[in-house]
């Protein structure tokens, strides 16, 4: 399995905190350091067309069969990855790629909704990133996260959550023989102390070794 150096993934079931750690990542971030690189903050789905169509159908806006949402999502991801400005690009020049999910969420959602088979065909090719920043929740914990919102999107509910965070788990010890540095963190924590340990875990990173 290839490592693609210089990209670290946050995953977690939905609530777990991911979007919020990336923001605060990118706000903190020193601006005009010299000595630390270019931070280049993506997500999943992307605000790209195929993107935007999943994040309808996510939002019960767009009924899509779930086999067809795990092949947008891999179109999506193949785009993301080695598209103009994509995340092998920007990290085989240097920059530090952070991304808000990546194929991990596709092997825990979409081996619920179409099956194991068809997610782990569809993103066997993809390289695996150097850290995986595993954000691990209560889903009862999450949900009432979730439940601040306002609006919830079709997936967000406490069996299917919980399910999906059992999966997650399930995937870890593979992903980690893969040779990926897999960092678990305990997401019920206050958002501070999280942050701080996403970034003691980030500077273990070869690349701010140079």
């Amino acid at each position: 399995m290839e490592i693609l150096k210089n990209f670290a993934v946050f995953e977690g079931c939905d609530g777990s905190g991911t979007t919020s750690q990336l923001n605060m990542l990118k706000n903190a971030f020193p601006k005009n350091r010299n000595s630390l690189p270019t931070l280049y903050k993506t997500f999943e789905p992307t605000n790209g067309s195929i993107g935007t169509l999943i994040r309808s159908c996510l939002k019960g806006e767009t009924p899509l069969k779930p086999e067809t949402v795990a092949l947008l999502f891999a179109a999506d991801r193949y785009e993301h990855v080695y598209g103009q400005g994509g995340i092998e690009e920007r990290c085989k020049r240097g920059e530090l790629v952070v991304s808000d999910r990546y194929l991990f969420s596709s092997l825990a959602y979409q081996g619920i909704t179409c099956g194991e088979e068809l997610p782990a065909l569809l993103n066997r090719g993809f390289p695996y990133p150097e850290l995986l920043l595993f954000l691990d929740i209560e889903s009862e914990t999450a949900l009432k996260r979730i439940a601040g919102r306002g609006h919830r999107e079709i997936f967000e509910n406490l069996d299917f959550q919980a399910e999906a965070g059992r999966r997650y788990r399930a995937l870890l010890p593979s992903i980690a023989a893969h040779g990926v540095r897999v960092e678990i963190i305990d997401a019920s924590f206050p958002p501070d102390e999280i942050a701080g340990k996403v970034c003691a875990a980030l500077m273990k990173m070869p690349i701010f070794k140079g």
